[in-house]
Order: structure tokens, then C-alpha cells, then sequence
């Protein structure tokens, strides 16, 4: 029987996962971890596809909570984090097609996945103002810096599969 899904894009997708489970692990500070974390979830989308990054962005932040790294109160949040995700992902994925669309697709997708994040913290969701802080700005830069750092390690890695492939 065929499988619906392509072994190697599983394959992938379970290799990515896991890297974003230890990099969570590692217990960087928000500064490092956000980035670390979004720059996993533009990769996923740009080297697997954006499915990839919405299955991965969806199951961070559950780990995220289950591991101490999001406070026990922002658990309201972990529903919007993952639409957030998914958004950011989808944008990534959607306009991978080369370089200056997979800038587009961060820019877009990181002000995306901002107004999905801030606008849950300041109109659906009741948070202390110091967790609800950690759910604005923060989200913003830590996706735009994890996306722009990925799009020139994606850059990099396919350009060298290319590389292989035509040698």
C-alpha cells in the first residue's frame, strides 16, 4: 500500500521535530530560546514544507509549557501560540519559492503570527500584564530574527544540495 505521505517528508518532519524538542530542552533564555524555536519553524517550512512547520509550531508550545519554559498561567495562550505558528508557517511555506518571496513570507508571517499572539493577550485572553508583555513585542522580533536567520541557512543548505546533485 502506498502511503499518503512521502517517507522521506516524515522522515524530515520527525528529524526537525526532534531538533526543536532539544533545542527547547537546552533551557536557553527567552532571548536565545524564541528565536531558536522560530528560526526551527521557518526552516521546517522552507525545507519540508509548510505542513512540516504547522505540525512542529503546533506541538512547541505544548512542550514549551510541559518543560517550565512558558509559565503554568500563559496555558490559556498554547491555543493561539499554535495559530500563531501555524500562520507564521504557512506564509514561510507558501512563499518559499525563492529568496526575496521567502523574505516576503517571513516579514508577512511574522506580522502575522504577531497580531494573532497580541491580539489574543490583549482582547481574548485575561493575563497578568507581566505574562501578557511576554506574549506582545516579544513574539514579533523573536520571529523575525528566528525567520531571517533561517532563510539564509536554507539558502545555504539548498543551495549545496544543488550543488551535489548537478556535480
Amino acid at each position: 500500500m502506498k502511503s499518503i505521505i512521502p517517507t522521506r517528508i516524515l522522515t524530515r518532519t520527525a528529524v526537525l521535530l526532534a531538533l526543536t524538542i532539544a533545542v527547547q530542552y537546552l533551557g536557553f533564555p527567552p532571548p536565545l530560546m524564541g528565536p531558536l524555536v522560530n528560526f526551527m519553524l521557518a526552516v521546517s517550512a522552507v525545507l519540508v514544507g509548510p505542513a512540516a512547520g504547522v505540525f512542529i509550531g503546533s506541538v512547541t508550545p505544548w512542550i514549551a509549557l510541559l518543560i517550565g519554559i512558558l509559565p503554568v498561567p500563559l496555558a490559556p495562550a498554547v491555543p493561539f501560540i499554535m495559530v500563531g505558528n501555524a500562520v507564521y508557517c504557512l506564509l514561510i511555506g507558501i512563499l518559499a519559492k525563492n529568496l526575496v518571496f521567502r523574505s516576503i513570507g517571513v516579514v508577512l508571517g511574522s506580522l502575522a503570527k504577531y497580531a494573532v499572539i497580541s491580539g489574543a493577550a490583549a482582547y481574548v485572553l485575561t493575563l497578568p500584564s507581566a505574562l501578557a508583555q511576554a506574549l506582545l513585542l516579544p513574539q514579533l522580533v523573536n520571529a523575525l530574527l528566528g525567520g531571517l536567520v533561517a532563510l539564509s541557512t536554507a539558502y545555504s543548505v539548498t543551495w549545496a544540495l544543488s550543488q551535489r546533485v548537478s556535480s
